[in-house]
């Protein structure tokens, strides 16, 4: 009696656990979830509930929760977050996390002593942002810019900012209705900065960045450098200008290309021939625009010295001027216009003075004359004679 009732328990287990013997747990793999999400991860052939005595949920190696004689026990981390259907054996998650994307194994321990198994896995996509933007160059005033953003997971809020400082509508940016993408339209240099844009739900939050450049310029071109140097030294001059991106340069002497296309032109030794006018191009290969500066430059002698060739000018100078003042002399005295001023003057002083000498004399001859009884002297046509022809040699003289 007692092998038959033995034997009978042993028939009834078989049928029960017949189809399990050999063979693992059926589980559901449940699709892709997301954060915040709830996965119930079921059973395709479970077991008898009478016939469990341990039921086992494990993620990876972690033991998540087990079920043992009508007592559940939850593994701290997973409080209030994990719980298994006695009769289904099918365990609930709540409140997924990417964290909680892996592989989850179910151990169950039937009253007979056999151990069932299976496996399934879950996916919890990540809350992610990636940001989208203008591929051709923008150029200032004219351009206009769209940054659009794509993301995974729960999303619960969207935050724009610009270089960690929040990004608020103007009249020139405009947020869509969603608020996933912003335009900016015309953009200008200032628009130029890291824009951010976060998504974020109750569990996390991811940040994606895009970088605006803005091309503008070449604008306010100067050169620095020295006016006025002294013959022989070193001199450098140097062009900068306002420009995104960097500006390329050019610089003509005098309006003849140089051939130098740095910043700075250097000369290694000045000379007379260097003085004149510098001038510097700025150009911006993006916006095809360019500006021009100059620059005047003088080489002097240095100590305010002169030079041979200064000195040689200076006494030629000197020369031709004398020459020119001799040769107006010669002239002067040759057309006879300045013994006319002389002799005029003369006749106004000592030249009538002398007419009037031989006259005096010729009276006191004459009176001789008479005293003496003697002929006539013609002494005042000689005497005038020497006398004129000696105040003329005199006046030459």
């Amino acid at each position: 009696m007692m092998v038959s009732y033995r034997l009978y328990w042993t028939l009834w287990i078989l049928s029960c656990f017949g189809q399990y013997l050999g063979q693992d747990l059926q589980i559901h793999e449940p699709p892709n979830k997301e954060e915040g999400d709830i996965v119930v991860f079921t059973l395709d052939n479970p077991p008898p509930s009478t016939s469990i005595l341990i039921t086992q949920w494990f993620f990876g190696t972690l033991l998540i929760i087990t079920v043992a004689s009508g007592v559940t026990t939850e593994n701290p981390a997973y409080k209030d977050r994990a719980s298994v259907n006695s009769n289904t054996l099918a365990l609930t998650l709540l409140n997924l996390r990417h964290s909680d994307s892996g592989i989850y194994r179910l151990s169950v321990t039937t009253s007979a002593g056999e151990t069932l198994t299976g496996e399934t896995s879950l996916q919890v996509e990540k809350l992610s942002v990636s940001l989208i933007g203008p591929e051709e160059p923008l150029i200032e005033g004219e351009s206009s810019a769209n940054i659009t953003s794509e993301g995974n997971g729960n999303i619960t809020s969207v935050q724009w900012m610009k270089n960690n400082s929040s990004l608020s509508p103007s009249n020139s940016i405009i947020f869509s209705p969603d608020f996933r993408s912003v335009s900016i339209s015309p953009v200008q240099r200032s628009d130029s900065g890291e824009y951010q844009c976060i998504y974020t739900n109750p569990f996390n939050s991811e940040t994606a960045t895009y970088s605006l450049i803005i091309n503008y310029g070449p604008e306010g071109v100067s050169i620095k450098g020295q006016d006025v140097v002294d013959l022989g030294v070193r001199v450098s001059l140097s062009c900068s200008a306002n420009s995104v991106p960097s500006a390329s340069f050019r610089w003509m002497f005098n309006g003849t290309d140089t051939g130098v296309t740095t910043d700075t032109f250097t000369i290694d030794k000045t000379d007379f021939t260097h003085s004149g006018d510098y001038d510097c191009t700025a150009w911006n290969n993006v916006t095809n625009r360019s500006a021009t500066q100059r620059h005047a430059l003088l080489v002097k002698v240095s100590g305010g010295g002169l030079t041979t060739g200064a000195i040689v000018g200076i006494v030629i100078g000197v020369l031709v001027a004398v020459s020119g003042i001799c040769g107006l002399i010669v002239y002067l005295i040759k057309t006879k216009k300045i013994p006319v001023l002389n002799k005029e003057q003369k006749g106004q002083g000592s030249g009538a003075q002398s007419r009037q000498e031989p006259d005096s004399h010729y009276e006191e001859m004459t009176n001789i004359q008479k005293t003496r009884g003697d002929g006539p002297v013609p002494v005042k046509k000689s005497q005038s004679a020497i006398y004129v022809n000696f105040g003329q040699n005199e006046y030459e003289n």
